[in-house]
């Protein structure tokens, strides 16, 4: 399973889900999507226009766990 830690990220860089936002060009409800882990498939685009607003790499965000653990 891939979970998206993006709390960790925003926490980090000491920015809101609405400056992410308005950096990013993305709605609030689609980061709150992602935020919560409810999306199904993320566009580089929007992988790619998080990490430059978030100056940060894609592994940053994106974890790997094992769903047998």
């Amino acid at each position: 399973m891939i979970r998206i830690d993006l709390d960790v990220m925003l926490a980090r860089r000491k920015m809101s889900l609405t400056e992410l936002s308005q950096k990013v060009g993305i709605t609030m409800a689609n980061l709150s999507i992602l935020k919560t882990g409810k999306a199904k498939a993320v566009r580089f685009a929007t992988l790619d226009a998080i990490c430059r607003a978030l100056d940060c790499q894609p592994g940053d965000i994106l974890i790997y766990e094992d769903d047998d653990v």
